[in-house]
């Protein structure tokens, strides 16, 4: 893993631009919300001299909290980019939300990261275990499929809680979690510096367990070196050089086989030269990666060269109030330059009929910029593995940018489902247009996003993952000059017949001139939930005249579109499932016409409302809840509570269990709130419409 000394920079003015993948290192910083991921960063920039000196995350002083949104709820809620410089080497650091509601953030993080350190507090361990939402971000990392390493920060904190919190990261997330230091501290118990296991410095300074955890480390190393030898050597008792052991060390690091784990006092500065060392050294460079696949089947796969054909993609976008939207770039495959015409495509911006419709366009990139948080410095060029800044460019999350005359789209990652539908609506009239304007920026802008128009109660929607989430985004959008209001989240009611019978409908006018007369007798009977409305004619004799049956029909339709109430004065409902035979009927020469036989059809299926009664129908979807085991009892309790039904629980033998139900949409429409705080925030679900069903009185 060592870095060529003939490698050089170019240098141009604003900012120094990478011209060597091999430069570069792309680390996504992870762990949950509080667990000092920001105050590491800050840490970090200013002991590489990036910054004079680190920020504060409750003065709202840091680079990668600069959102306004961040700076309120003291938490990153969002992705943000920081770049530094050790040994040579370029570290752009990406700031990841660790907080539930999103998710959608931290995905997009690990997208544009090739190696992750995962900042876990000491203390959380004390009892022994992790919590939850601490191993469900692990495991994103893990399916993300990224070489990490463990931080346990705070260091400063009870050195009993440091120890248990470094064996509980090993119990929690594997075997393969290794300690390649161990603090040490002064009489008082204040940090002093680290121990290296490998290295066995400083010399005379070794804790009294530091013999048996360099032996853990050493097997752990020897084992992933898949070299024979070198364990039959060490088996035998063979002394193996430490520069053997570093690079295996560095070797398996970024392979994926080990994650070792380094104990950092950010505020004192202790650690962060041996995590440096790691991130550089070990972590791998873009090159060394598997980049994403192309949707176009055929298509050679992508390699990190600066002279190869652009491929980059938009993992995240913000606005500014002087510079409009400001798209972080994750640059895979060529150079991104100034100046230059770029194809734009992915999913769309705006609300449109279907998710999968995309949109494409060429843009012309202005400039190029290295972003340090919330600051944009200019740079001349954006290298394969690097990460850029591009402004007015009218791009969402997820869109690839490509050489025109070769568009590309990469496979998408996957985005988290949001579950809590936040009705909202302009304040007045007048406010429409900016609210329209604010809703498809703000879905550009949030991967956890999620917009839609309801046609039948007509309410515009915006899904979001939680409440946290909600309060964000709506936020955003009044910070726009949006004035928008939020409304209760209407639910879509169905009613069908409840009997069979036989009905009249009778239209009979005459006011002078040609009057109005049609009269039609209809059998209605009910069908089966989700077959649909049937219409048949059974006329003999031209009772009622051929050309005038398709207009009996057309009134019964529209009737049922326009719905009907259950009970006197309340609300209507469209009717479904219904079948309805025309058997007789009666029409004048001079009188009858359509829109008279359209009026008789629509009142008939009224007639039918009042002889066959109504039965209201409310949706019910299928709920799929991925939950610890430990979780079981409370989710089942809570699906039963909703008038719920249970399909299966499938465990997976990993100490999850799938859960799988009916439940009515009404009593879902909170269900993502109180799932979270059933389960610790570790539950993964999704829904979709199953059926309509009878609701109970």
């Amino acid at each position: 893993m060592a870095v060529k000394a003939d490698r050089t920079r170019a240098r141009a003015a604003g900012y120094a631009a990478v011209t060597d993948p091999q430069l570069v290192r792309n680390v996504a910083l992870v762990g949950p919300s509080g667990s000092g991921k920001t105050t590491l960063a800050e840490a970090l920039l200013a002991h590489t001299g990036t910054i004079p000196r680190a920020g504060s995350v409750t003065e709202g002083s840091t680079v990668c909290d600069h959102d306004p949104a961040a700076t309120r709820q003291q938490r990153s809620v969002g992705i943000a980019v920081a770049p530094l410089e050790w040994n040579g080497i370029t570290v752009n650091l990406v700031d990841t939300p660790g907080y539930g509601d999103y998710l959608g953030g931290l995905r997009a993080g690990l997208r544009a990261a090739d190696a992750a350190l995962f900042v876990v507090p000491a203390g959380q361990g004390r009892d022994g275990t992790l919590e939850p939402g601490t191993v469900a971000l692990w495991e994103e990392c893990a399916e993300a499929g990224i070489p990490r390493a463990v931080v346990v920060g705070r260091c400063d904190a009870d050195p009993a809680d440091v120890q248990a919190t470094m064996q509980a990261c090993r119990e929690s997330f594997g075997e393969a979690v290794v300690p390649c230091y161990l603090p040490l501290r002064a009489d008082d118990g204040t940090p002093t510096g680290l121990y290296g296991l490998l290295t066995q410095t400083p010399e005379g300074a070794a804790p009294a367990d530091a013999a048996q955890a360099r032996s853990v480390l050493i097997e752990g190393i020897i084992e992933q070196s898949e070299d024979e030898e070198l364990m039959e050597r060490y088996v035998a008792g063979d002394d193996v050089g430490v520069a053997t052991l570093i690079d295996d060390l560095e070797t398996a690091v970024a392979r994926g086989g080990l994650h070792p784990l380094v104990p950092v006092d950010a505020a004192g500065g202790t650690g962060l030269d041996a995590l440096l060392e790691i991130v550089t050294r070990a972590f791998p460079a873009p090159p060394e990666r598997p980049l994403p696949a192309s949707t176009e089947p055929g298509r050679p796969p992508l390699q990190a060269d600066p002279d190869g054909p652009l491929v980059a993609e938009v993992v995240h976008t913000g606005a500014d109030p002087y510079v409009g939207r400001i798209c972080l770039v994750r640059v895979f495959s060529g150079t991104l330059r100034p100046e230059t015409t770029v194809h734009v495509g992915g999913p769309l911006p705006a609300p449109r009929s279907s998710p999968e419709e995309p949109h494409e366009l060429d843009e012309r990139i202005g400039h190029v910029y290295s972003p340090l948080g919330g600051t944009l410095r200019e740079t001349e060029g954006c290298v394969a593995g690097d990460l850029c800044a591009v402004t007015r460019l009218e791009a969402a999350v997820g869109d690839t940018l490509s050489d025109p005359t070769d568009p590309v789209h990469l496979v998408p990652w996957p985005r988290p489902e949001p579950l809590l539908p936040v009705a909202v609506v302009a304040h007045t009239p007048a406010d429409e247009d900016a609210v329209a304007r604010g809703l498809a920026r703000l879905i550009a802008t949030d991967p956890g996003l999620r917009l839609e128009r309801d046609p039948d109660t007509r309410q515009t929607v915006l899904w979001c993952a939680g409440e946290a989430h909600a309060d964000v985004a709506l936020g955003r959008l009044r910070d726009a000059g949006a004035q928008v209001d939020v409304e209760d989240v209407r639910v879509a009611f169905r009613v069908t017949l409840a009997g069979s019978g036989r009905v009249t409908g009778r239209h009979v006018k005459q006011s002078g001139g040609h009057g109005q007369f049609a009269v039609c007798h209809v059998e209605f009977a009910p069908r089966p939930g989700g077959a649909g409305i049937e219409f048949t004619s059974a006329v003999v004799g031209g009772a009622v005249p051929t050309q005038y049956v398709p207009s009996v029909q057309k009134g019964i339709l529209a009737q049922a579109e326009r719905g009907l109430p259950v009970t006197d004065g309340g609300e209507a409902y469209p009717v479904v499932d219904f079948a309805a035979t025309l058997v007789d009927g009666k029409a004048h020469s001079v009188d009858s016409s359509d829109a008279a036989f359209q009026t008789a059809g629509a009142l008939a299926l009224r007639a039918a409302a009042e002889t066959c009664g109504l039965k209201l129908l409310e949706p019910v979807d299928e709920v799929r809840i991925r939950i610890l085991d430990e979780h079981l009892g409370a989710v089942l309790g809570d699906v039963s509570g909703r008038r719920g039904k249970v399909l299966g629980t499938d465990p997976d033998g990993t100490g999850h269990t799938l859960v799988r139900a009916e439940v009515p949409r009404t009593e879902l429409l909170r269900h993502a709130v109180d799932l979270r705080g059933l389960t610790a925030g570790t539950a993964v679900a999704t829904r979709a419409f199953a059926r309509y069903a009878v609701r109970p009185t």
